[in-house]
C-alpha cells in the first residue's frame, strides 16, 4: 500500500477553456448498483472521500444513475469535502420514463436541458456544476438547440463548462461552434478503440479534452469474468462481450495483458489503465469501483510511464477488431449514429 500512498496525481488542463482536473478521475456510477448491487451511502461516501484524500478531485455522476440516487449520494459526500477543490461532472439527456431504465429515450430539448440542470443542482446540493455533459445525443433535433440552452446556463453561472458524450464528428463541430466544448466523454480502453482514428484527432484540433469511461473494459482487464466470476445479479452478463461464448473468446486478451503486466511489475488492471493514462495529457480516465483495494490499485497506475514502443506492444496484444461482441447493448446510442438534423 505504501507504493500507492506515494503516488502523486498530477493536475491537467481538460480542454482549452480553463478547467483543471486530476489526471485520474472517479466514476461514481457503480456506487448506485449499475453493474452490481449498490453499496450503502456510508460505504459510497467513504470511497469518494478516500479517493479525494489520495488526490482524485474529479468526480463523475449523472441523473440517469439510480436514477437520481447517485447524484444524491455524491452530494452527501461533497458536503464533507472542500467544494472549491472538487471538479464535479454530471449529465442529462437520457430520459427515463416511469423509472423504467430499459425504455429510455434521448431528450435534448432546451426546456428539458434546463429542467434537468435545476434538478441536478438540487440533488447535488451545489450552486454550480463544473462540467455538464449531454449524456447522449438527441438525433431528433439540431444540436444547436441543445447547445443554445447550455450556453445560457453557462452565462447564468449554473454550469461552468460544457461536455458531450458519444457525439459524431459533425455534431462535435456544430456544437463547438455554438459554445466551446470542454470535454468529450467516450469509451476508450484496450478493447474499445473506435474513436482513435477520427474523434481524438478532431478533439485535439478543437482543443477538447477526452474523458474516458470504462477504461478497464467494464472491469474485464481487472479480472471480471476471467479471474473472478460475475455475480448472479451483474448487469455485465447482458453486455455482448460478457456472454459466455464471447468471454471464452476474449479471455486470451486478458492472458496477454497479464503476461505484460508481470514484466512491468504491476497488475493487469494497472497496465490497462496506464495504457489509457499514457494516451496524452488531454486524456483523463474515470474508472469506478466499490472497493478501496481497487481504488488504490487504480491510483497506482498513475506512476506507470510507457514509451511509444511499449504502448504499441500493449495495443498489439489486444487487436480491437478481434474482440468478440459489440461494446454496448445499444449501438444506436454511440457516436457513429449521433448526427443531428440541420437547423431550419
Amino acid at each position: 500500500m505504501a507504493e500507492e500512498q506515494s503516488v502523486l496525481i498530477p493536475k491537467v488542463k481538460l480542454g482549452s477553456q480553463g478547467l483543471e482536473v486530476s489526471k485520474l478521475g472517479f466514476g461514481c456510477m457503480g456506487l448506485s448498483g449499475f453493474l452490481n448491487a449498490p453499496v450503502s451511502d456510508e460505504v459510497g461516501i467513504s470511497i469518494i472521500k478516500e479517493a479525494f484524500n489520495r488526490g482524485v478531485t474529479f468526480f463523475d455522476t449523472a441523473d440517469y444513475y439510480g436514477p437520481c440516487t447517485n447524484e444524491v449520494l455524491v452530494g452527501k459526500a461533497l458536503k464533507q469535502l472542500p467544494r472549491e477543490k472538487v471538479q464535479l461532472a454530471t449529465k442529462f439527456g437520457i430520459d427515463f420514463k416511469n423509472s423504467d431504465l430499459v425504455k429510455t429515450v434521448i431528450n435534448g430539448k432546451p426546456e428539458y436541458v434546463r429542467a434537468c440542470c435545476e434538478a441536478s443542482l438540487e440533488r447535488l446540493g451545489v450552486d454550480y456544476i463544473d462540467l455538464y455533459y449531454q449524456h447522449r445525443v438527441d438525433t431528433s433535433i439540431p444540436i444547436e438547440e441543445t447547445m443554445g440552452e447550455l450556453k445560457k446556463l453557462v452565462e447564468e453561472g449554473k454550469i461552468k463548462y460544457i461536455g458531450i458524450s458519444e457525439p459524431s464528428p459533425d455534431t462535435i463541430r456544430r456544437a463547438h461552434a455554438v459554445h466551446p466544448i470542454t470535454a468529450l466523454q467516450m469509451e476508450w480502453s484496450l478493447w474499445t478503440r473506435d474513436l482513435e482514428e477520427e474523434i481524438v484527432p478532431l478533439c485535439r484540433e478543437l482543443g477538447i479534452g477526452v474523458v474516458t469511461y470504462s477504461p478497464l473494459g467494464q472491469g474485464f482487464f481487472g479480472g471480471k469474468a476471467t479471474v473472478e466470476s460475475l455475480p448472479a445479479e451483474s448487469v455485465l452478463k447482458y453486455l455482448p462481450r460478457f456472454t459466455d461464448e464471447n468471454v471464452e473468446k476474449n479471455k486470451v486478451f486478458y492472458a496477454r495483458i497479464e503476461i505484460l503486466a508481470k514484466r512491468h511489475g504491476c497488475t493487469p488492471a494497472q497496465l490497462a489503465l496506464a495504457w489509457v493514462l499514457n494516451q496524452g495529457d488531454d486524456v483523463v480516465p474515470i474508472p469506478g469501483t466499490t472497493k478501496i483495494k481497487n481504488l488504490l490499485d487504480n491510483i497506482g497506475a498513475v506512476r506507470i510511464k510507457l514509451t511509444k514502443e511499449e504502448l504499441k506492444e500493449i495495443s498489439d496484444a489486444v487487436p480491437d477488431y478481434e474482440v468478440a461482441g459489440h461494446r454496448t447493448i445499444k449501438p444506436e446510442f454511440t457516436w457513429k449514429f449521433a448526427d443531428t438534423p440541420l437547423p431550419k
